[in-house]
């Protein structure tokens, strides 16, 4: 969801802002009577759902996102974004030598078949990870980067803190079941935006449909990969109590979406359901770039600098995830301090932009000093001075 600041300015706002902003809304007032009516989202069978945009983090449809959940086997994402970030930092290498334990090949439920005392590319157990769930390859994983799987739970739980997972507690590195196991949807959602925003090279991973090793090939479980051509990851979990589980993600038309379906009653559930939350969040609404980092957005008068102008921009991209027909209706006001004076620093708050669609504000972000602007000598200070006193 986009981050609204909270900040106001002490200055007043020019007159001109001000006749803005009921423009603005007037315009806004006459195009929201012709838009087309915004359906509700789809009912699903499932304990628990999400559906978000991944650029905006809009959220398009959700029940219970908050509701502690048994994440089964989705806990493997955290066990392979932890891979992937110590595959950044070279730590790690995809080639280097992994020697499989006892404690590893003995793991129950989805495996990948790996054999103890065994000598396995990092690679290849990174792909039993993410592509045939492999408890045992989580083992072998989170022995080999923590040197158990008790420190490497240490570390996901240190990671999931980092990521602002607040409801999430990990009790091992694959899924399996434990009282004090469990994360929410919004929570995963967190950890999948992570994956593909920080890790597109493992994020690939995701979308093969296939794996071999030890001349046993698995499917990818993720069966959506066949029948929706726009969905490229990620991944499945199931156990007794936790149903079957699904978090996808799609993207259509340069639009990134993940859902999370959580707790549905059978694998052919979970791919319907996903299915359905992510017809409707392209059937309906649009993701658009608003704003560029480091785009000149407006400029503003600045007083006793060496200049008189000031370009003004965001510092980072700005989406915005709005019904389809609202773009037509966008509009964007701009709102500085009144006085505005030298020495001016690179990023330095100077007033805000508020973006209005529909008759309601939509999304609202800082406007920051693009340049440095020095303050003037004496006399220029002094010419200012008087100027503002006229005025």
């Amino acid at each position: 969801m986009i981050v609204l600041p909270t900040t106001f300015f002490a200055s007043a706002l020019s007159k001109r802002a001000l006749s803005t902003c009921v423009a603005l809304l007037l315009c806004a007032a006459a195009s929201l009577a012709n838009a087309a009516p915004l359906p509700s989202p789809p009912l699903l069978s499932a304990n628990s759902y999400l559906l978000f945009d991944h650029k905006s983090g809009e959220v398009l449809a959700s029940k219970d996102p908050d509701k502690r959940i048994e994440p089964a086997s989705l806990t493997k994402m955290m066990t392979a974004y932890i891979v992937a970030t110590e595959l950044k930092r070279g730590s790690i290498a995809l080639d280097e030598p992994v020697i499989v334990s006892a404690e590893a090949q003995a793991m129950q439920g989805s495996r990948m078949f790996i054999e103890a005392d065994t000598v396995v590319p990092l690679i290849d157990l990174l792909r039993g990870l993410i592509i045939q769930s492999g408890n045992d390859a989580s083992v072998a994983l989170a022995e080999h980067i923590a040197a158990s799987e008790r420190g490497f739970v240490d570390i996901m739980n240190r990671m999931a803190q980092s990521l602002g997972m607040n409801d999430t507690n990990f009790m091992n590195a694959s899924g399996l079941p434990h009282p004090d196991h469990y994360t929410t949807a919004n929570d995963l959602g967190k950890i999948s935006s992570a994956i593909i925003r920080e890790h597109p090279e493992t994020y690939a991973l995701y979308s093969e449909r296939e794996f071999t090793y030890n001349n046993i090939t698995q499917k990818n479980r993720n069966t959506l990969l066949w029948r929706d051509d726009s969905v490229d990851g990620m991944k499945t979990g199931h156990t007794e109590a936790a149903g079957y589980c699904l978090v996808a993600s799609s993207v259509r038309d340069g639009m990134r979406l993940i859902s999370i379906v959580l707790g549905t009653g059978s694998d052919k559930a979970r791919i319907a359901e996903s299915q359905k939350l992510l017809n409707y969040g392209y059937r309906f609404f649009k993701t658009r770039r608003v704003y560029a980092a480091g785009e000149q957005i407006s400029e503003a008068r600045i007083w006793m600098g060496e200049t008189e102008s000031l370009a003004l921009g965001v510092a980072d991209d700005l989406y915005l995830t709005l019904p389809r027909d609202s773009f037509d209706t966008l509009q964007s006001t701009i709102e500085v301090a009144e006085f505005i004076k030298a020495p001016m620093r690179i990023g330095q708050e100077i007033g805000r932009s508020v973006l209005m669609a529909d008759n309601r504000i939509v999304g609202e972000v800082p406007l920051l000093a693009l340049q440095k602007v020095e303050e003037g000598g004496i006399f220029l200070r002094m010419k200012h001075s008087i100027q503002r006193y006229f005025q």
